[in-house]
Order: C-alpha cells, then structure tokens, then sequence
C-alpha cells in the first residue's frame, strides 16, 4: 500500500491520512489509538513520504469528513452496504465470538471510506485489489448523489498494482494486523526472523520439484524485496527441486532485512524528532481542510443545506 501511494507523490498533488475514525469500529482504547497514529505518520515518513509534495494528516483532524458522511448516507442503498464482502467477512468472524462487536460502524465503514475519498475531489484511489469493491462503493455512491442533486463530486477510479494486488500473510490469507499473520516492517530483528522462518510450507522434501513455485508464499514475498532476477531465480530452484524451504526463507530474511534498512534508520531519526512529525501533520490538516470545506460546501449547497 505504501509503495504505490509514495509513489504517485511524483506525479501530482496527493492526499494521504491516518484512518483513526476508521479504527473506532474495533479499536477501544484512547491511549493505543494516540500510539498507532503516530507509529503510522513515522512509518510513512520513514518509507519516504515527502511533506513538500504530499499532504499527510489525521483523519480525524478535518471534520467536514464526518459532516460528508451523513450527507451520503442518505443516499446509499442498505442493500449495497450488505453486499460489501468486508463487512460479511468481519461480521461472519466477530458472530462466532460476540455478536455485540457489529457495530454500526463496521458496516457504514464504505459511506465515511466514501467521504474519505470524494471530499478531496480524488481522481484516483491506490489501492489494493482486496479494497477494489470499496471503491466501486464510492463511485455508486458518488454517481447517486449526481444523479439525485446535480454534478456534484469527481468519480475516482481505482489503481491496482497487479504484481502487489495482494501480499501473502505468513499463513497465506491477506496480509493484516488482524489476523496476526503480519511481518512488520519496523521491528526487531529476532522477531522477523521468527516470523519468516514459521510462514506455512507444504510437508513436500527439498528434493521433490515444485511445478506451483509461483504460488509460494516465501517466493510472493520475495518479489517484493529483492531484485527481480533473484526472485526468478529461486522460484527457478525451488520448481526444478533442491532447494529447501528452510533455505529459501533465509533467503527472504536476508533480502527483507536489507530492503528497509534505510527507512530503519530514517525512523530512528524521526523517532528523536516528533515535534516535527506533528507538525507535519498540523500543517497537511490545515491544508486538507481548506480543500475539504470547498466540496463539503459545494455538496449542502447542491442539497439545500447552505
């Protein structure tokens, strides 16, 4: 997510934030929400996000976000909310535990993700391809309210990056913090190799030939950190037979080790340094803000609210 979003940073006026009210469906502690924001906004700058080319800011710090929200959820069909796999697929996990965790907000989560989006006038929206209904939620949504008030906010259109549509957990579902399955980027050393070295192998001997080397999950990941002829390279090895899963995941290590050493030691700067990473944050609201208000006023006075 974070490579493709920097990288459009090249191209033209980008607007990223923190989704601390998206993290209010599951997240009830004020103190580890504080923590999060801000191992967020450090993780972003360390990756690479440029201040003077990109606005950067809380979520929560531009509130016409809220106010956009309502305005579009009189619009949206319930039925529409329903069909969102997200929310089928959380609600399906929560239910088996406690029914009491649905909450309205995980299942107006698309509406605020709309108003996230349209409130900026986006044109377009880097995404992974698990995120690709949400926003075809936000273009229904957006393409109602023209319909209904008159041309009213920008239609975005999705950009995924098919070779990273998707990155493999350590137990082969999605990537997320919330299945536990996450290789952090920031963390400490011992702890990355552990978690490498336990992603899910088949029982096949290092002898056998893996005709599915492409569906490896040690090999999808090193796609993303090493060069792409050592990539080939082992997936070469491993479909041919020979090279142990064991070795191959060492490999990985290394390679993951060594791609993020320098946002390693940018992070330990800024770490040393938040006055200027709230600052930063301060300053994109103020500006994020002063583009909001414009469509947000646009929208009431389209609906009769100005």
């Amino acid at each position: 997510m974070m490579k493709p979003a920097i990288e459009l940073q090249q191209q033209g006026e980008a607007l990223y934030f923190i989704a601390d009210l998206h993290s209010m469906t599951s997240l009830f502690d004020a103190e580890q929400r504080r923590r999060n924001s801000l191992d967020v906004a450090l993780d972003f700058l360390a990756c690479g996000l440029d201040p003077s080319r990109t606005l950067f800011f809380r979520q929560s710090d531009v509130p016409e976000v809220t106010e956009l929200t309502w305005l579009l959820s009189t619009v949206t069909p319930m039925g529409l909310l329903e069909r969102c796999h997200s929310y089928k697929d959380k609600k399906a996990k929560l239910a088996q535990d406690d029914l009491e965790k649905v909450n309205h907000g995980l299942f107006a989560y698309p509406v605020l993700m709309a108003a996230d989006i349209l409130i900026y006038d986006s044109n377009v929206v880097p995404v992974g391809r698990d995120q690709k209904q949400h926003v075809e939620v936000t273009r229904d949504i957006a393409i109602k309210f023209n319909n209904i008030y008159g041309e009213t906010f920008v239609i975005p259109e999705p950009l995924i990056r098919d070779e990273v549509a998707v990155v493999p957990g350590t137990d082969g579902q999605k990537m997320s913090k919330s299945y536990g399955n996450t290789i952090e980027i920031f963390g400490e050393e011992k702890v990355l190799r552990k978690k490498v070295m336990s992603i899910v192998m088949d029982s096949r001997s290092p002898a056998e030939p893996k005709p599915d080397a492409d569906r490896n999950l040690a090999i999808q990941i090193l796609r993303l950190v090493a060069p792409p002829e050592v990539a080939r390279d082992y997936e070469d090895r491993l479909r041919a037979g020979g090279l142990g899963y064991g070795d191959l995941k060492k490999t990985l290590f290394e390679y993951y080790w060594t791609y993020f050493a320098e946002a390693r030691r940018r992070r330990e700067e800024l770490s040393k340094n938040l006055d200027y990473v709230r600052q930063v944050l301060r300053d994109s609201a103020t500006k994020a803000r002063a583009i909001a208000s414009v469509v947000l006023q646009r929208a009431r006075r389209a609906t009769g609210l100005d």
